[in-house]
């Protein structure tokens, strides 16, 4: 193997150039797109079992991953692989079932089972190839075909543009899928229990404090009573709610420095407070909270999470969200 020259093109002008000819690729497929698309992402929401996706060498690679990101959004979907089909496995696709299949020729011998499998017991099959008039698009209820585009490999040869354009159509199946069953960051959260995209999205009623570990006071407190209040609770402020129970204001450690004087201790805590504090729901996300600490010009570090009414129902620290994990 020869070793690079100066002449050579550099390994950064090498990147640029697959990129810039993948990003072409991607390019002219979404100015393709027709309305087979939509057609296709009817057969697969229509479906009442899962979507088995399926392919043979690079293309069965990229299916694998279409199947877990349909998976993670939302639709059921599994990999099945098309060799292990023809010898038992075309038993885990079932009626209610629908097959994506993935050929960049559309001649992979290897699907021939499988796609008689799912024309015999008429389940829905979509496929992806860059051959609209091959033996796979032939034989599929719709075939999304891949556009003309060159290969990002000097030689023209290895999987590289056909192979980033199967999978970002894949993930446009996945996304309008999603979309279209209204599928939510609370969905989200039920299938990613675990990491950090699982923490950020754990609800604040998960991790706040409540009853007596709240620092809360009437209006009418003195602001000496009020600081051995906010002292105690170590939460570095003190909500102030009306008689009904409502949080009309918060008294931070920013307000006793705006309101120091000798004359602050025989004040009440109305005279210093803040008034219509930043709040959050305790049915909101945790990362909504970490956002809504940090949405503004000046960062705070707490907040108060209240019920319809304004009431008080907890309090939640930037620590918590630090000590989860989501900040």
């Amino acid at each position: 193997m020869s070793t690079a020259t100066a002449t050579s093109p550099g390994d950064v002008d090498v990147a640029r150039s697959v990129l810039h000819t993948e990003a072409a690729g991607l390019h002219a497929l979404a100015a393709g797109l027709t309305p087979s698309f939509s057609h296709a992402v009817d057969l697969l929401a229509r479906a009442s079992g899962r979507v088995v996706v399926s392919g043979m060498g690079k293309s069965g690679l990229v299916a694998r991953k279409i199947a877990a990101t349909l998976a993670s959004t939302g639709t059921p979907a599994l990999f099945v692989h098309p060799a292990e089909a023809s010898h038992g496995d075309l038993g885990m696709i079932v009626p209610g079932d629908a097959v994506l299949a993935l050929s960049n020729s559309g001649e992979t011998a290897e699907l021939a089972d499988l796609v008689a499998h799912s024309r015999r017991f008429g389940l829905p099959l979509v496929a992806i190839t860059a051959r609209g008039g091959s033996t796979l698009a032939t034989a599929a209820d719709v075939a999304l075909t891949l556009p003309a585009a060159a290969e990002a490999c000097p030689m023209g040869l290895a999987p590289t543009t056909s192979t980033t354009m199967q999978m970002a159509l894949g993930d446009a199946l996945a996304v309008a899928l999603l979309t279209r069953r209204g599928f939510t960051a609370a969905d989200f959260h039920q299938i990613h229990p675990g990491g950090r995209l699982g923490t950020r999205l754990r609800r604040v009623r998960d991790l706040m404090h409540v009853g007596d570990a709240m620092p809360l006071t009437s209006p009418d407190t003195p602001m000496d009573r009020a600081l051995l209040l906010m002292t105690e609770k170590r939460f570095g402020c003190l909500g102030v709610v009306d008689r009904s129970g409502r949080l009309i204001g918060i008294v931070t450690d920013g307000d006793l420095r705006r309101a120091m004087g000798p004359a602050l201790l025989s004040r009440h805590a109305i005279d210093v407070m803040t008034s219509a504090p930043r709040t959050i729901s305790p049915d909101a996300l945790a990362g909504e909270a970490l956002h809504a600490m940090n949405a503004h010009e000046r960062p705070i570090t707490t907040l108060f999470v209240v019920d319809a009414a304004g009431r008080p129902l907890g309090i939640l620290h930037i620590h918590d969200l630090l000590r989860a994990g989501v900040a």
